[in-house]
């Protein structure tokens, strides 16, 4: 299992009624650093393929969570519990996490929320594995050379299985945001109204 990080650039806002929405995107075909290289090897870097993520996304049987540090012992929310919303593009993947007032009690989300008002919470990082030929029909994972990387190779990702989106704190995507802020759900329901929201937000 890989696990890049990306910069999440994150800002949190106070909620008025106690509930709080993480929104934020993983970009696709942004490369990360995955080896620096040296000591004879050469340097690493690995990017993923528009709707690389969309198998695991798509299926609605299959959960995913955000979590703390890649630990299912320290959930934020889950896509089967309806508190993690997952919209896929060919530019990125975006999510939204409802953080309800009872994970909010937990010792790992205030600890979450306290790093994060600190500025100490850095990236988001996926979990996932590289989807079998047999499994998703898409090209495998390829390593290439591009000549404006010097001599590094470059891994492109055209189809995993997500399991998890993690809370960390050393990025290595350069291009995302995230934003933690109120969220009534009283006034925003229902995929189009989450949609059209999204519509709104870039990273």
């Amino acid at each position: 299992m890989s696990v890049p990080v990306f910069d999440a650039g994150l800002e949190l806002r106070a909620a008025g009624d106690g509930t709080r929405r993480l929104k934020g995107s993983f970009p696709y075909k942004k490369r990360a650093v995955i080896d620096s290289g040296g000591g004879g090897r050469r340097p690493k870097k690995e990017e993923f393929a528009p709707k690389a993520f969309s198998y695991a996304v798509n299926d609605p049987d299959r959960e995913i969570h955000l979590l703390i540090g890649h630990s299912f012992d320290k959930p934020l929310a889950s896509k089967k519990a309806g508190t993690l919303i997952l919209l896929d593009n060919a530019v990125e993947l975006a999510f939204e996490a409802i953080l309800t007032p009872d994970i909010q009690r937990t010792s790992w989300a205030a600890d979450f929320i306290a790093a994060y008002s600190a500025g100490l919470v850095g990236g988001i990082s996926p979990g996932f594995r590289v989807a079998p030929p047999e499994v998703v029909d898409q090209p495998e994972e390829t390593t290439d050379e591009d000549p404006e990387e010097g001599d590094a190779l470059i891994r492109t990702i055209f189809a995993a299985i997500l399991f998890e989106l993690s809370m960390v704190t050393r990025p290595a995507y350069q291009e995302t945001q995230t934003d933690l802020r109120s969220f009534n759900p009283s006034c925003e329901r229902g995929a189009e109204r989450y949609r059209h929201a999204m519509s709104r937000w870039r990273a």
